[in-house]
């Protein structure tokens, strides 16, 4: 049986919505004591306990409407007066809604990629770092980063995309991030964004409309030329600049 915090881990790095509800004070008689946890899944099932009869079930309603609107919120119940239990304590509780991790798929194993995705890592994304290219792998230690070597095309079909995907293209061919664009912007994702001049752009906006790939809406939902506006000049700060559009991003959300 998974502990309760492998199953936090399991929720964070998938698409399933749960709220955590820890009891962090109580006084007099209660039934579970500071520290005991439950977590309530969207449906209304639970893993763990914080007590269980009437608290229980009045936790598990508010939990339902912190998953609603995507906040946390402190909760305090008078067990006899509230609640008609037996017991005669008050507990106080923080309720918290689970994040689910971004993942990142980084098309270009180049220098802004690789510094993109050493930084990204740190900062709690889930990346996979994508590049046909074998010899740009070489000396990569990032123990948590999926490396995948193939051609993007074969890739795209492989990899998993959902509301919670970040795309960063990145390649050393405009062809490749112009094809990468086109496949990706049809997957389910919350962001895209491709590396560019302001011609590369201007190109690539052009094939998409021209080729009814994209509709202007669509189009103008694409971060290019990727990241903030930080007058980046080396690969560190252009993975920089990168990083800090995906956290405005994430937190925003």
């Amino acid at each position: 049986m998974n502990s309760l915090y492998q199953k936090i881990i399991d929720i964070e790095n998938s698409n399933n919505k749960a709220a955590l509800c820890t009891i962090v004070s109580t006084k007099g008689s209660t039934p579970r004591k500071t520290g005991a946890k439950m977590l309530v899944y969207t449906n209304g099932s639970i893993d763990g306990t914080i007590g269980g009869g009437a608290l229980e079930k009045e936790v598990i309603e508010q939990a339902l409407e912190v998953l609603k609107n995507n906040t946390s919120q402190f909760v305090k119940h008078n067990l006899v007066i509230e609640l008609a239990m037996c017991c005669g304590g008050t507990v106080e509780l923080f309720i918290e809604p689970i994040m689910n991790r971004k993942k990142v798929f980084i098309f270009g194993a180049g220098h802004c990629g690789k510094a993109l995705a050493g930084f990204a890592t740190d900062l709690d994304f889930n990346v996979t770092l994508i590049d046909e290219r074998y010899d740009v792998f070489e000396n990569i230690d990032f123990p948590q980063c999926t490396l995948i070597m193939d051609n993007h095309a074969t890739a795209i079909e492989k990899l998993n995309f959902d509301e919670n995907t970040f795309v960063v293209i990145l390649t050393h061919n405009h062809a490749y991030d112009r094809e990468i664009l086109a496949l990706t912007s049809k997957k389910p994702h919350q962001y895209i964004g491709m590396i560019g001049s302001s011609r590369k752009v201007a190109i690539a906006k052009k094939n998409m409309l021209a080729s009814n790939i994209l509709d202007q809406e669509e189009v103008n939902e694409i971060d290019m030329p990727i990241g903030l506006d930080i007058k980046a000049i080396t690969p560190q700060e252009i993975a920089i600049s990168i990083l800090a559009k995906l956290i405005d991003v994430r937190n925003r959300k």
